[in-house]
């Protein structure tokens, strides 16, 4: 194996435990086992997982560690015959399954119960690098630069699986117009279908943001949409949306439900589910979402808008997150 670089250390930004700050650490920099590679960061996009982790809504179980799990960079050292030193790759949030478990075998690898997540199970990619099992790394489409291609690897993939179970639905709502849903709006009007987007009441700004990235209509959650929708998805964590979206529902059609945590959905009457409507959620990534979503993404072409942030302000990204200041995705770039 080749080494990397002669410095020993590599800066990181650390998650200790929930409702604590991230904090600016020096650490050693990792060396792959057999199987994985070593990758020099160079960009991580943020996620509102990574927010669900600050916030202890979703569980580490062996703090502390590096959260992140967006990640783009290039191979500097290489245990694993598929990968060699120099190759760009994308590390997604699936980061490790046991390949043997009836999910795996029946193609549903998202759901393996022995599933280790990066940036929750495996140290992610606030950091100068980082190492990754070499089978769940994608080559990076060419044309895209660093920080453009990062947020395809969570907000692009999330979305994409979540219009997979969308089926053949031309009208589809998109509940909270953030990084997944700006990336999702541009591939379905680029498969002729049309979006209707739905972001916190009175953000007028997010609204136009959404008009320009392809959607049909753009207003309040509190409002209804001018048609009815053949399917929805949820991208907020809010589980008050879901009854919200049901009731936007023609007959027979879905709503999706995307993020990883959400408040509590409350009661709603059966009438709103009736007539062959459905709730269901979305959980992890399979390889092969990775792989078709990002072929398509040059084909579109997908364009992300994106706020960079320097490692040591990954805190404050996240933050800005949470409140809202910018459109689209944020990436921090070590």
């Amino acid at each position: 194996m080749a080494h990397a670089t002669a410095t020993a250390t590599m800066r990181a930004m650390l998650f200790e435990r929930p409702g604590s700050p991230l904090r600016a650490v020096e650490r050693p920099i990792p060396r792959p086992a057999p199987g994985q590679v070593l990758v020099r960061v160079h960009a991580c996009g943020v996620c509102r997982t990574d927010l669900h982790l600050i916030d202890g809504e979703v569980q580490i179980a062996r703090p502390p560690r590096i959260l992140g799990h967006q990640i783009v960079g290039t191979v500097q050292a290489s245990e694993a015959p598929t990968l060699q030193v120099g190759a760009r790759v994308g590390v997604p949030w699936l980061g490790w399954t046991d390949g043997e478990c009836h999910f795996c075998t029946s193609g549903r690898e998202n759901l393996c119960p022995n599933a280790r997540f990066t940036g929750r199970d495996i140290d992610g990619g606030m950091a100068e690098y980082t190492v990754a099992d070499a089978r769940f790394c994608f080559p990076i489409p060419e044309g895209y630069p660093d920080e453009q291609a990062a947020p395809l690897l969570c907000a692009g993939l999330i979305g994409y699986r979540s219009l997979r179970m969308c089926g053949d639905a031309r009208r589809i709502g998109l509940y909270g117009f953030g990084a997944a849903a700006h990336i999702l709006a541009q591939v379905c009007r680029f498969q002729t279908r049309e979006t209707y987007a739905f972001t916190r009441p009175g953000d007028t700004r997010g609204q136009a943001f959404a008009r320009e990235m392809g959607a049909a209509w753009a207003g309040g959650s509190d409002q209804p949409p001018p048609v009815q929708l053949e399917a929805a998805i949820v991208f907020a964590a809010d589980g008050s949306l879901v009854p919200v979206a049901l009731r936007a529902l023609e007959p027979g059609a879905t709503v999706v439900c995307a993020e990883i945590h959400m408040s509590d959905i409350p009661a709603f009457a059966y009438d709103e589910l009736w007539m062959e409507r459905c709730v269901r959620s979305v959980a992890n990534l399979t390889r092969r979402d990775g792989e078709e979503f990002l072929a398509l993404a040059p084909q579109v072409p997908v364009h992300t808008t994106v706020a960079s942030y320097p490692l040591e302000r990954a805190g404050e990204a996240l933050e800005d997150l949470r409140a809202g200041r910018f459109t689209g995705a944020a990436v921090i770039v070590p």
